[in-house]
């Protein structure tokens, strides 16, 4: 359940790229407000920007303006190396086509960001697997991603998200290349670990049946948020 002290504080935030040396706005003054432990979907049609929010609330990307605060931290004002350190703590990343290691088995590709952390080889193997029970494949561990289903491969890309405990989770077409009964299963956990984990999650889709899946839904149109925040 979402609390009433907001997760992701966004003011007035602005970002353009330069495209042939003519600078294209993407987002155009964009207030906006996330509850902690809510889970947010951003749509809207290609080219609106939506992609682009995600990637500064992930601090993957900086805005040309404004304020972003992640749970009371303004990440526009941090450094490269600061924003990295920032992101394997307290991000968390699903994305489309899952981003998993080939060679490297399910349960290595799960472990792999606790091995920037101070954790012990046991304490590593446990937290992965933990997080691979959680996401109903325990009995896949020691698979490689090409032993496994679209939908398998993405719920390791989920263990791996929730490995860290994250602050945020925030998920780039996470069904876009799955089928129907994948994309559902995908979505039921992903809003298990909204509501029994309270993790906020922020999820970029542009299918409006994964969208009703998030317990609120954002639109943007040509980078001006289309609904009030």
């Amino acid at each position: 359940m979402a609390s009433s002290r907001p997760a992701v504080e966004i003011r007035n935030l602005v970002k353009a790229y330069v495209r042939g040396g003519e600078r294209v706005p993407v987002l155009v003054d964009i207030t906006l407000d996330i509850a902690q432990g809510e889970f947010v979907a951003l749509m809207g049609p290609s080219g609106s920007g939506k992609s682009t929010l995600l990637n500064l609330i992930a601090g993957i990307d900086k805005p040309d303006g404004g304020t972003l605060q992640v749970d009371g931290l303004d990440i526009t004002t941090m450094s490269e190396a600061e924003l990295a350190a920032w992101r394997a703590r307290h991000v968390g990343f699903i994305f489309q086509f899952y981003n998993l290691i080939p060679v490297l088995t399910a349960f290595e590709n799960v472990e792999l960001p606790l091995l920037l952390t101070h954790l012990r080889a046991d304490q590593r193997r446990d937290h992965a697997d933990r997080a691979l029970a959680m996401v109903g494949l325990a009995d896949r561990a020691r698979h490689y991603p090409s032993e496994l289903s679209g939908g398998q491969q993405q719920r390791v890309a989920i263990a791996r998200a929730i490995i860290t405990d994250p602050t945020i989770l925030v998920a780039d077409e996470p069904t876009g290349d799955l089928d129907r009964k994948s994309a559902a299963d995908v979505l039921n956990l992903m809003g298990r670990m909204n509501r029994e984990l309270g993790k906020t999650v922020v999820m970029v889709t542009h299918d409006p049946h994964a969208a009703e899946a998030a317990g609120r839904i954002v639109h943007l149109e040509k980078g001006v948020l289309d609904t009030p925040a």
